[in-house]
């Protein structure tokens, strides 16, 4: 079974397919200011990805990690009033390493460097949209679907189009 996710940024989806077939599609909300690979850009960077990690597999949804740790706090709208700058980084991690030298890979275009993921985010948001700070954000349960049906090593292909 050769798992492999496509993110189409122009279409803000991310398709999961089990070889060649189509298995889901999911909506998705990546960076607010585009597509990119510099580090301190704040955009979604291309490219061919690998999962490098998988966080938070015992977590409760709406669990809230803060570098890559469960701070032991459940996202909830107050405890959001009471941090208003907060990214909120929710219920899974799937943390993605650049495999491409010199695009995604390395330097000052690093994405495993820049900690980008696949994780959830509070349901407020909407998804659907560019809103992210370079992540790939998803509705909680449907990063807990992916989650289960992905492996440490799954190719994560992130395109504009």
């Amino acid at each position: 079974m050769n798992m492999h996710i496509v993110v189409n940024i122009a279409e803000q989806r991310l398709r999961l397919f089990r070889d060649e077939a189509l298995v889901a599609v999911y909506p998705v909300s990546t960076s607010l200011h585009g597509a990119g690979e510099r580090e301190g850009s704040n955009c979604t960077p291309r490219g061919r990805h690998r999962i490098c990690a998988k966080i938070g597999a015992d977590a409760p949804l709406n669990a809230v990690f803060v570098g890559r740790r469960p701070t032991g706090e459940t996202w909830t709208p107050e405890l959001a009033e009471r941090h208003p700058d907060r990214d909120w980084i929710l219920t899974r991690i799937l943390w993605l390493d650049g495999c491409e030298d010199g695009v995604n890979r390395g330097g000052e275009v690093d994405s495993r460097r820049r900690y980008i993921y696949i994780h959830g985010t509070p349901d407020t948001e909407p998804m659907g949209e560019p809103r992210s700070h370079g992540c790939v954000r998803m509705r909680n349960v449907d990063v807990v679907e992916l989650f289960e049906a992905v492996d440490v090593g799954t190719i994560v292909d992130i395109r504009e189009t």
